[in-house]
């Protein structure tokens, strides 16, 4: 795997994908991916969206945002892109939990749905962990999964994760607080 870093920029690349921050000039292939998108394949997948009001400044103050968060190392955020065309398949985020003698992270994933069963999500989430623990330096990376969300079960399970707890009452969406599958992994 081959890695760049350019002021919290960080680009890792593997055989099929590249993964690095949005840029101003990714509008156009981020929202035809997301307007591709096909309904919703089960409970935890959005599907199609509502993308009108994504227009081309409220993107470039999303890439913005997302470059403040880096350099506050607050949160992470990763496009997901085929090498072989540039084309967006989806995101990855790395949200700071705790830094001194923790060195604690969170992480989710996403691969637009009209590009799954692919094995997309496996390299990219094993890129990601590389750029965690190898160039953001955190000692633990944790992914906080819906207890039905069988497909993140089993993609945090093929890259090596493995289930700690259940976490009672965790994060509160939907209007609830809801449980949530801890999966966790160390760095060597």
């Amino acid at each position: 795997m081959n890695l760049k870093a350019e002021k919290f920029n960080y680009i890792a690349e593997t055989e099929r994908l590249v993964i690095r921050p949005l840029q101003k000039d990714d509008y156009a292939n981020w929202l035809n991916e997301f307007e591709g998108r096909l309904p919703s394949q089960h409970r935890h997948d959005k599907g199609k969206m509502d993308m009108r009001e994504c227009t081309p400044d409220w993107f470039h103050d999303l890439v913005d945002r997302h470059q403040e968060l880096a350099r506050t190392d607050a949160v992470y955020v990763f496009g997901v892109f085929r090498k072989e065309d540039g084309t967006h398949l989806g995101m990855i985020d790395i949200a700071t939990l705790a830094r001194d003698d923790f060195q604690w992270g969170s992480f989710g994933y996403t691969i637009h749905n009209q590009h799954w069963r692919k094995g997309y999500g496996k390299e990219a989430v094993n890129a990601a962990l590389y750029i965690a623990f190898n160039h953001l330096n955190f000692h633990r990376i944790e992914a906080h999964i819906n207890l039905d969300n069988t497909p993140s079960v089993k993609l945090a399970e093929s890259v090596g994760m493995e289930f700690e707890c259940v976490r009672k009452g965790f994060i509160h969406e939907n209007d609830e607080w809801t449980d949530h599958l801890v999966y966790y992994k160390n760095s060597n």
